[in-house]
């Protein structure tokens, strides 16, 4: 596996485990519609969470935050809306972004809600 896949997946297991330490049960992980994917899907009360985690060794390419693009946002919509219509969902919604900076043990992570505003017919 590339080595920035393994950096990708060692950042979505420590979202996942920030987020659950914050009160979010973690409902799926890498959920995927076609080819446009979730890399978590949580719930926290009666909210349904869609979280994108953006991880990177440092910030020598700029803020992290600036690599989630209007087109990756529409993707995650439209993953969102294939979820919601799969398993017939009927409760608040909104979409999150964790990002993490840094390497092994040593890293910071930035949990931002309600990240962005899409859309949902």
């Amino acid at each position: 596996m590339a080595q920035h896949n393994l950096l990708g997946n060692k950042g979505e297991i420590l979202a996942a485990r920030y987020l659950a330490g914050e009160g979010l049960a973690i409902l799926e992980y890498n959920w995927r519609s076609g080819h446009k994917e979730i890399d978590l899907i949580a719930k926290e009360r009666d909210t349904l969470v869609f979280v994108e985690v953006k991880t990177r060794r440092n910030e020598n390419y700029g803020d992290v935050r600036e690599a989630v693009t209007p087109q990756k946002m529409r993707n995650i919509v439209a993953a969102a809306e294939a979820y919601i219509k799969k398993h017939d969902i009927d409760s608040p919604i909104r979409f999150d972004v964790v990002t993490i900076v840094g390497n092994g043990e040593c890293h910071e992570i930035e949990h931002i809600r309600e990240a962005f505003y899409p859309d949902i017919e």
